[in-house]
């Protein structure tokens, strides 16, 4: 008895990171806004969860480059939670930086996707980048 239902919790613990390999995980930059005088940039994203699962965890790592294309500040921005199949408006401060500045958001690093009641998942795989601004979101 004690070994099926630890089989049945493997398995739906399998099941919910199978889902969300199968569908995909959009994040778009949709809007630049300038913040008052000196406060920098405002970023609007919007995260599309086609994944069929929730993740209680999605924290991830971008550079923002300049006009020049070099590497102005990293940023760390934790978009938890995204529930499983609805898209998500979620809006981040890029301080002491102008939206006319930046020239490409590079998605850096995903530190951290976990689906919920499941362990951290590699991330990349499900993820489509998209953008609306004039600085395109890039792998």
């Amino acid at each position: 008895m004690r070994g099926a239902i630890m089989v049945a919790a493997l398995t739906a613990v399998t099941g919910t990171i199978g889902a969300a390999q199968d569908g995909r995980l959009t994040v778009e930059l949709n809007k630049f806004e300038d913040g008052a005088e000196g406060e920098g940039c405002r970023a609007f994203f919007l995260f599309r969860n086609d994944t069929g699962a929730a993740f209680e965890g999605f924290e991830m790592s971008l550079a923002i480059l300049d006009p020049q294309g070099v590497i102005d500040r990293l940023l760390t921005i934790d978009a938890a939670p995204l529930p499983a199949d609805r898209t998500t408006l979620k809006l981040f401060e890029i301080p002491q930086t102008a939206c006319a500045d930046i020239s490409e958001v590079l998605l850096h690093d995903v530190s951290s996707c976990k689906p919920q009641n499941a362990t951290e998942a590699d991330c990349f795989a499900l993820m489509d980048l998209a953008s609306r601004t004039p600085a395109p979101l890039v792998k």
